[in-house]
This record gives structure tokens, C-alpha cells and sequence, in this order.
């Protein structure tokens, strides 16, 4: 099964045996084996039995909170794993070390070279699309960041490959009833920032349960600013994967029409756009199977899931850090 989403609106979580129950008004809605789970993920309000939350902790399954529109609001992780080497290595090579711009470099060519990958797949497909200007940022983007040795001037290489990208996502948007000027975050107003911002924080979920199982500290990045509160290591881990996953699963939903207007709301105080518990439903399912999709990983040349491909790449980072290979060779796919 993977990740247990339960959306089900003050559900209750238990455990019977061997298995985790979902309760609702009573009724048994989800019982699935403790086995086959490898993440839980609470969306809005939901009522854990003490019992079911030492299982998840004692199984080392990550238990991840969100808001009912997706927000990201925190995650209760098993102990860290006890290898401290790993984490020893990853500590001495915070700041500006070589290291870390390697890593840093290695994160955002990933993100970059997949969004410009999707751009050109995409002008290919549709020859009334012309997306060669924003191709062209994203080139300029690329172009310097092999030997630019400061983290913050990569960071604005990311943030102009990212305008470049985001400037020209509404021409990816085929179905007239969805459009997208910019990328609104706190909190989304519009549906596509809605679905954006919803799969980013699953994303999140998933990648934060992989650098844990590797042995990192998920709190100390490299790209991402320390924060109080802030898994920047799951963060810098996650960009590759964004348009990799979340980006794809948007795309296709919408126009292949699997979500619609109609399955969307506005809040009525914030006015945040959110999905339907229906649409929600929707989503989840597309990003589960996503997710458990095959590909042909280009560095290990053997067919793995995204699922797999979440720790694998948390591992190649554990590897260079340890200087047990020479690089950290992002996810790039074409």
C-alpha cells in the first residue's frame, strides 16, 4: 500500500492487532495490515489512539500532519537511525563547503534540467506551443552553475531557472477552465497553486521519511536556510522531484480532466482555494500511483519506482558525503 492518507474529516486511528483501523461515525472505513505501511499522513482533523502512534513509532513509520487544504504542519518521525556517521559527515560539511556547493549545484541542475526536459517534451507534443524563450532562460540558468562557488548566487541561479519555468506553466495547462499567472503560496488562490502547494507538501512527507531512513538529520540542509522547525534537508532533496512528480501529477489531472472546477472550494475566511473531500480523493489516488510508477534510474541503470527512488537518492547523498563516490548525481530524467 505505501503511504495511508486518511482525509476523512474527525476520523479515529487505531490499532486492532497487527493492523491500523480508521474509524468514522462508528464504522470501520480503512483496515489495512501495519506491514504493507510505510507512512501516514493525516489530512485536517483526525483522533490517534496512543496505541497506534507507538506502533507507527516502534515500525519506524512516519506520521505526517497536514491541513485539510494541504498545508504542511509537522511530522512525528520514529528515532533516528543510528548511523552517525552518516549525520557526522553531513554536519561537517554545513556552510559553504566544498561539499555542500557540490551538493547544492547537483540539487538545482536536477530541478532545472527536469523542468527544461518537461518544456521541451512538451513543445514537441504540441506544435502550436512556443516555449523557446523560457528554454532559453532556463540555458542561461544552467549555463553558469558548474562554476559558481557561492550557495547564495546558486540560489538565485534556481530562482531565475524557476521564473523561467513558472512563467510559461499556463501554456502546459490545456483545459480552458484552469489558468495560472504566478506561483501564490500562503495560502494558494487559485486552483493550480492549490494542487501545487498540496502535492508539494506530500512530497515533503515522503522525502522527509527517506533522508530519516538514510541516517541524516533532517533539520540541516544546504540550499535551504537554516529555520527553526524547517526539515531543509528534505527540502533540498525534494527539488528534482517537484516537477518530476508533483508538477506531472498536476498537469495530468487537469487536462486529462480527472479534476475539474467543481472539485474545489474557497475558504471562506482566508479565501484560499482547497480541494473537495471528493477531489481529494482523486489527487491522492493519481499521486500514489505515480509514485509507485517505474522508470529506469540513468545512474544505477536498473528499473525502480519514485517510491525507491526517494531513498536511493538520499543514500547517493550519504555516499558523497562520506566520500565513498565522487559526485551526487541528481535524479534527471528526460
Amino acid at each position: 500500500m505505501g503511504t495511508v492518507y486518511v482525509t476523512q474529516e474527525d476520523a479515529f486511528v487505531g490499532k486492532v492487532d497487527e493492523r491500523l483501523h480508521v474509524k468514522f461515525d462508528k464504522k470501520t472505513i480503512l483496515d489495512v495490515p501495519l506491514i504493507k505501511i510505510d507512512g501516514v499522513v493525516v489530512l485536517g482533523r483526525a483522533t490517534i489512539s496512543p496505541a497506534a502512534i507507538s506502533e507507527l513509532l516502534e515500525r519506524h513509520i512516519p506520521l505526517t500532519f497536514l491541513t485539510e487544504n494541504g498545508r504542511y504542519l509537522g511530522t512525528l518521525q520514529p528515532e533516528v537511525t543510528k548511523n552517525i556517521f552518516v549525520r557526522k559527515a553531513q554536519w561537517q560539511a554545513a556552510g559553504e563547503s566544498a561539499q555542500a556547493i557540490h551538493v547544492v549545484q547537483g540539487f538545482i541542475r536536477g530541478k532545472l534540467k527536469n523542468y527544461r526536459n518537461i518544456l521541451l517534451r512538451r513543445q514537441r507534443e504540441c506544435s502550436d506551443l512556443d516555449l523557446s524563450t523560457n528554454i532559453t532562460r532556463l540555458d542561461q540558468a544552467l549555463a553558469p552553475i558548474d562554476n559558481t562557488k557561492n550557495i547564495n548566487s546558486l540560489r538565485g541561479l534556481e530562482g531565475a531557472g524557476s521564473a523561467a519555468y513558472f512563467g510559461c506553466f499556463n501554456q502546459l495547462i490545456r483545459a480552458k477552465e484552469f489558468t495560472f499567472s504566478k506561483r501564490v503560496r500562503r495560502p494558494p488562490t487559485d486552483p493550480v497553486n492549490s494542487l501545487l502547494s498540496f502535492g508539494y507538501s506530500l512530497l515533503q512527507h515522503d522525502i522527509q521519511g527517506a533522508a530519516n531512513i538514510a541516517g541524516f538529520d533532517p533539520y540541516l540542509g544546504y540550499l535551504h536556510c537554516e529555520r527553526y522547525g524547517r526539515p531543509a534537508l528534505a527540502l533540498d532533496l525534494m527539488e528534482e522531484f517537484r516537477p518530476l512528480i508533483v508538477d506531472a501529477v498536476v498537469l495530468s489531472a487537469i487536462n486529462k480532466q480527472s479534476l475539474t472546477a467543481a472539485d474545489f472550494v474557497t475558504e471562506p475566511l482566508s479565501g484560499a482555494i482547497s480541494l473537495t473531500p471528493e477531489g481529494r480523493k482523486t489527487f491522492l489516488r493519481n499521486y500514489a500511483q505515480k509514485k509507485q510508477s517505474e522508470f529506469k534510474h540513468p545512474v544505477l541503470g536498473r528499473k525502480c519506482t519514485y517510491q525507491e527512488a526517494f531513498e536511493l537518492q538520499a543514500r547517493l547523498l550519504a555516499k558523497y558525503l562520506m566520500a565513498e563516490i565522487d559526485k551526487y548525481p541528481p535524479l534527471i530524467l528526460k
